[in-house]
């Protein structure tokens, strides 16, 4: 069943959330501009195609232009996807993320989140003729949304191509009038990524150095490891915005229970925040299982790494004035699939069964870590400390 849009409001944003079994929705309206947020996850039984039909059929329930788009599930079906989506006859004309996020529950795709917007226009962001962005203005700020950006060359050493991946965003971004300092997120789906984690590393803080990125604001980051269809040692999404105006603001908000990452040589904000005059959008970076010192806990124990993680998780919402309600996008990140009925627990003793929330297998960043947990959240503006600020 699809839900049917809410009735557009014109005042301050209104939120909504509804859900439908399979589908979380969020709208958000903003004037003459919504927002759509939508996270699905298989039906019992449903088929990849099947999936991308009922994300269609969402989109034209809503009227709604698809600006970003994160598929998680096996490389082998993507292709299949793809077949079916053309057998459509619609063609998704926009730039998809998928990576190998296997489903942890035995279907043959993890899940899908989605960001669409309805009544202003929408640009798209092509390099070398494939669609890898998407632009809109909210009126406070132009927001660019790149997604599946590829290395010029997927058999260049692994370093190579992740300079590459970084080039790549910033011309496509150089494309649209939008430069490195205006980047506020990324996501960085690393092949192997125990093997090279450390010249990521590297790369990304040569690269931020060059770009003046300390100057300026050091984006929030979920860097896991999974493959992609293409083969590459890395695909990558971001997400950049150009201010209009003094009215709005993104700055790098601190972590009330961990270190700042750069400590540790990890070049990535623990979170930021986009504060406009009617709306709070906080994008939380992959969290996991990390101590004040920038250590470990809980090494091997998935209980006590899901329940330290959703601790610190929950005190950056707090920290904003946001709390778990206010998530409109989650991605979990499991190292080993059997770990997702103790997952599930954790969100039922916490009133979580229906956070907007995607669960896939995926490696991360260091051995002894068996979870991470990325997240987005809304909320209409109220006056508030600057981004950054208690």
């Amino acid at each position: 069943m699809n839900l049917a849009p809410p009735e557009r409001v014109a005042a301050a944003p209104g939120i909504r959330r509804a859900r439908s079994p399979g589908l979380e929705a969020t709208w958000v309206d903003r004037g003459a501009l919504r927002e759509l947020h939508l996270t699905l996850v298989p039906l019992p039984g449903e088929t990849v195609a099947a999936l991308g039909s009922r994300l269609d059929a969402m989109l034209e329930a809503n009227d709604a232009t698809v600006v970003r788009h994160e598929v998680f599930g096996p490389t082998a079906a993507w292709p299949a996807l793809c077949r079916a989506d053309a057998g459509r006859g619609s063609g998704w004309d926009w730039p998809v993320t998928w990576t190998e996020g296997a489903s942890c529950a035995g279907s043959d795709i993890a899940g899908m989140h989605v960001f669409a917007v309805s009544g202003v226009p929408v640009e798209t962001v092509f390099l070398e003729g494939r669609a890898v962005g998407r632009v809109f203005d909210d009126g406070s700020a132009r927001h660019c949304l790149l997604g599946g950006v590829l290395p010029a060359d997927p058999a260049a050493p692994r370093d190579v191509q992740a300079r590459q991946v970084f080039e790549r965003i910033e011309a496509a971004l150089k494309s649209t009038d939008l430069s490195m300092t205006d980047v506020a997120r990324t996501w960085l789906f690393l092949d192997d990524i125990l093997a090279w984690y450390g010249p990521l590393n590297q790369v990304r803080r040569d690269f931020f150095a060059q770009r003046h990125l300390f100057d300026h604001l050091v984006p929030a980051s979920t860097g896991v490891g999974v493959r992609n269809p293409a083969g590459a040692a890395m695909v990558a999404g971001a997400w950049a915005a150009e201010p209009r105006d003094d009215r709005f603001l993104a700055g790098e908000v601190l972590s009330p229970l961990q270190c700042p990452a750069p400590q540790y040589g990890s070049c990535f904000s623990r979170a930021v925040e986009m504060v406009s005059p009617d709306l709070h959008r906080l994008f939380v970076s992959g969290t996991a299982s990390i101590e004040p010192k920038g250590t470990s806990v809980c090494a091997d124990d998935v209980d006590g790494q899901i329940d330290l993680t959703l601790q610190v998780v929950r005190a950056i919402l707090v920290s904003r004035g946001m709390d778990y309600p206010d998530v409109n996008r989650a991605t979990a990140y499991l190292r080993r699939p059997g770990d997702e009925p103790l997952f599930r627990g954790w969100l039922a003793r916490l009133g979580l069964e229906d956070w907007p929330l995607v669960v896939t297998q995926a490696v991360v960043c260091r051995d002894e870590l068996l979870f991470e947990i990325e997240l987005d959240a809304l909320a209409p503006a109220a006056p508030a400390a600057p981004p950054g600020e208690p």
